[in-house]
């Protein structure tokens, strides 16, 4: 069965740290395959992503261009409404009976894991591989024991960077070179994205 790891996210804009985190993860967990998915509109987080679904799906496959185990999907830009994990998860067992999946995530976002829309459902579909992030300690003991099981932490080397970050950055008019790949900062500049 083939293994794949999910990381799912605006991705507006995707930088090294989201890079990192899917390589380490694939790595060290030994999956065959990271599968990037752009979300429309994320259920934890107010407000709309800055730049378009194209413009992100666009920069997700320009940064993992170089790296034959990284795909980007659209399916949760191609669907309206909240991006719920658990239709995505749904989804991808049934196109892909073959294989296996398991969700990389921020070590914010497994704290986070009870408010999951239909999370105990989603916990019997997949696993999930949480990465560390700088000030976000990751608890498994205070995850439903349901949970504890299901979640794995990788240590991955700290990087300090965020989507919100670069964003604030760029409407600063200050560069973010060197905290996104080359082909992206060189979209964002040609299109304008996120000020400046």
């Amino acid at each position: 069965m083939k293994r794949i790891g999910l990381m799912g996210g605006t991705f507006d804009p995707i930088h090294l740290g989201h890079l990192l985190a899917a390589e380490t993860a694939r790595e060290r967990c030994g999956l065959d395959e990271v599968w990037f998915i752009p979300s429309r509109k994320p259920p934890l987080k107010t407000g709309e992503p800055a730049a378009s679904g194209e413009d992100r799906l666009e920069m997700v496959r320009l940064a993992i261009a170089g790296n034959p185990a990284f795909k980007a999907l659209d399916l949760e830009l191609g669907r309206p409404g909240v991006s719920y994990s658990i239709d995505t998860v749904n989804e991808l067992n049934a196109r892909y009976p073959g294989c296996s999946f398991s969700y990389i995530i921020g070590g914010d976002r497994v704290n986070d894991l009870p408010r999951w829309h239909r999370i105990e459902e989603l916990a019997a579909a997949v696993a999930f591989i949480g990465v560390g992030r700088p000030g976000h300690p990751v608890d498994i003991g205070a995850l439903p024991e349901y949970l504890r099981a299901r979640v794995s932490v990788v240590p991955m080397p700290q990087l300090d960077i965020s989507s919100s970050g670069i964003r604030a950055m760029r409407r600063e008019g200050r560069s973010v070179r060197y905290l996104v790949p080359d082909d992206v900062h060189d979209y964002m500049i040609r299109k304008g994205l996120y000020g400046s």
